[in-house]
């Protein structure tokens, strides 16, 4: 069976590995063009090419796929199907008849819930209790295909971004894996049309989302920290300073203007919100490390009745 492999980030990277440990051979890879990468802003590849290239897999890296000579080389290769996961680009029609069983693709959501480039963010910005993997036909819809299989991962109650990633990465490449043996058996894959209820749609996240509104209720504040670590990571101001909130918790308390500091100590830095207080454990100062609210406190005094401004400033 020939099979081609799209996609760019570590989550797609764990699907092409788990295709190739499973003895499934690769006939070709694309991936979006290497960009800038880590601290020292080095051009550099995604995982998904650097697990290629070491296992010796020709990379194709288009800029786009609007162009005929582009869309040429690519289907003069023959495949019997392409799997799609985390690749950057929207495939044109002429890509989707590519192969001959189509194009597959792993989508970190339950469909049709969560269509679109942020599932995992937008899941844990709205408290959903689950999310999950749908393996699924492509079709020109966002999102829209068929699905062929579906796999449910419970949202654990102090989930992150990114470990529901790692979770739903795993899942994804078991559900992969799972489908092509079975296209490989009986020659096909059946799939079922999405239901018309239920529909949602995940919005790429903005970077302007990342800033914290303090009259917001503690809860709605800690899902969004969580949903944005690791990146962008949740934001504030103290004082001149941007710092970025990593790990918080909701109290049911109150007491003062939404963004005044409660309690600075050990515990964490409390500051009250719309509703409620969040009890800060984990933040970082603009370009420095990321630290325990005692350690923050121990080189950086917060003062009771301290002041974080947020998006409504």
């Amino acid at each position: 069976m020939h099979i081609g492999f799209a996609g760019t980030p570590a989550f797609a990277a764990a699907a092409l590995g788990a295709i190739l440990d499973a003895g499934l051979a690769v006939s070709v890879v694309l991936t979006r063009p290497d960009r800038r990468r880590g601290r020292g802003m080095k051009v550099a590849p995604g995982p998904v090419k650097a697990l290629a290239c070491a296992r010796g897999i020709p990379v194709l890296q288009p800029a786009g796929l609007g162009d005929l000579a582009a869309r040429a080389q690519l289907t003069a290769i023959p495949l019997d199907v392409l799997v799609v996961a985390a690749y950057g680009l929207i495939l044109p029609g002429a890509l989707l008849a590519w192969p001959r069983h189509g194009c597959i693709n792993i989508h970190a959501s339950l469909l049709p819930r969560w269509r679109g480039a942020a599932p995992i963010e937008r899941a844990l910005l709205a408290g959903d209790s689950q999310s999950g993997i749908s393996i699924m036909r492509m079709d020109a819809g966002l999102d829209t295909g068929p699905i062929i299989a579906r796999r449910t991962v419970p949202i654990a109650p102090r989930e992150t971004a990114g470990s529901l990633h790692d979770k739903l990465a795993g899942q994804g490449a078991r559900a992969i894996v799972e489908a092509l043996h079975d296209l490989q058996r009986d020659g096909r894959l059946s799939a079922a049309a999405q239901p018309l209820d239920g529909v949602t749609y995940a919005a790429k996240i903005d970077r302007a989302e990342a800033a914290i509104d303090w009259r917001q209720d503690a809860s709605a504040i800690d899902r969004r920290i969580r949903a944005f670590n690791p990146a962008p990571g949740a934001q504030t101001t103290l004082g001149a300073e941007t710092v970025k909130l990593w790990e918080a918790s909701p109290l049911p308390t109150h007491s003062a203007a939404p963004g005044t500091v409660v309690r600075a100590d050990a515990e964490g830095i409390a500051v009250a919100c719309g509703e409620g207080t969040l009890n800060i454990t984990a933040l970082q100062r603009s370009g420095g490390r990321r630290l325990s609210a005692a350690a923050f406190l121990a080189g950086h005094r917060v003062a009771i009745g301290t002041r974080f401004a947020g998006a409504s400033d």
